[in-house]
């Protein structure tokens, strides 16, 4: 997936792992309820801080692999409703996490 690196929001990191986001996805945290995008600018944060791997690990958040047409990405849970889908990516030493979509599942 390549895009225009101006397309993204990037935030601060400082252990190497950057979170990305489109204007796409920007438009639909501003339309989510305010505790929603509250936990996904939490979930930003610590993944900023502590990096995807030790974040991945709090139960509370339910990261998980996606299967079928989302194969490759993954989900973290910010309510029983919302995730936060995202993906991967490795830009040479640094870790590079695109979210992709903030909405309801349907899946």
């Amino acid at each position: 997936m390549t895009r225009n690196k101006e397309k993204y929001f990037p935030k601060e990191y400082q252990n190497g792992t950057r979170v990305l986001w489109s204007k796409a996805v920007e438009r639909q945290l501003a339309r989510l309820p305010a505790q929603i995008s509250e936990k996904f600018d939490a979930w930003v944060f610590a993944v900023t801080i502590a990096g995807i791997r030790k974040v991945r690990m709090r139960p509370g958040l339910h990261d998980e692999p996606l299967k079928g047409l989302w194969a490759g990405s993954r989900s973290v849970r910010l309510s029983r409703s919302y995730r936060a889908i995202y993906q991967e990516l490795k830009s040479g030493t640094m870790q590079v996490i695109e979210v992709i979509e903030v909405s309801k599942h349907g899946y």
